[in-house]
């Protein structure tokens, strides 16, 4: 089991993980919170409601990592050689990020915070490591981050494509983007694990 998931009997995943591992992690998803940043403001009355009715921002975010964990749902106009046809995709998907983005920011940090909460619970099963035990719905927060910050990292490192991903392997151990590229590829193999356990 150690750096892969597995499935649990009767649903759920498990995988061991030492403390360079967790730490790992747990940074990354701390990480991912603070670059989402907080949820919108708290109505002043108290009304659990208040905030369905806020609307979000209309222009994509400017940081090329939210560009990444939030596009344009209506594909990139910078790609449509037809200014009239990329005028409408602009307001088109400036309209459904404005009514989407706010839940889809509070849905990406509520699954990094199980992540992080998860963490934070595992009791020391031995030197240094302990076993991760995920239920279904667990399994499927934590794929939900684990994308995401291979979503992150790989906008960092300018990866569009699996060609991009493979010439990594290949950097020197020198090269400042190795530790990153790392983190990439492992976070990938965990991806991958957990995926094959939520499969019937």
């Amino acid at each position: 089991m150690p750096g892969t998931f597995e499935p649990l009997p009767g649903g759920g995943a498990a995988v061991a993980l030492d403390e360079v591992e967790i730490s790992i992690i747990r940074s990354l998803a701390v990480q991912l919170t603070e670059l989402i940043g907080p949820g919108p403001a708290e109505d002043a009355s108290g009304d659990p409601f208040a905030g369905l009715f806020t609307e979000g921002p209309s222009e994509p975010p400017s940081d090329p990592v939210l560009r990444r964990l939030f596009p344009d749902a209506y594909g990139d106009p910078e790609a449509t050689p037809r200014a009239e046809e990329a005028e409408k995709q602009r307001a088109y998907s400036a309209e459904f990020r404005r009514y989407t983005e706010n839940d889809l920011r509070a849905g990406k940090r509520d699954n990094a915070l199980a992540v992080i909460r998860s963490l934070d619970a595992l009791t020391p099963a031995g030197e240094g490591g302990a076993v991760l035990e995920l239920s279904p719905d667990e399994s499927r927060r934590w794929l939900g981050t684990l994308n995401d910050l291979r979503l992150a990292i790989g906008s960092r490192l300018e990866i569009s494509d699996e060609d991009d991903s493979d010439l990594l392997f290949h950097l020197p151990a020198e090269d400042p983007r190795k530790p990153m590229v790392m983190a990439y590829l492992w976070l990938g193999g965990l991806q991958e694990t957990l995926v094959s356990t939520l499969m019937p």
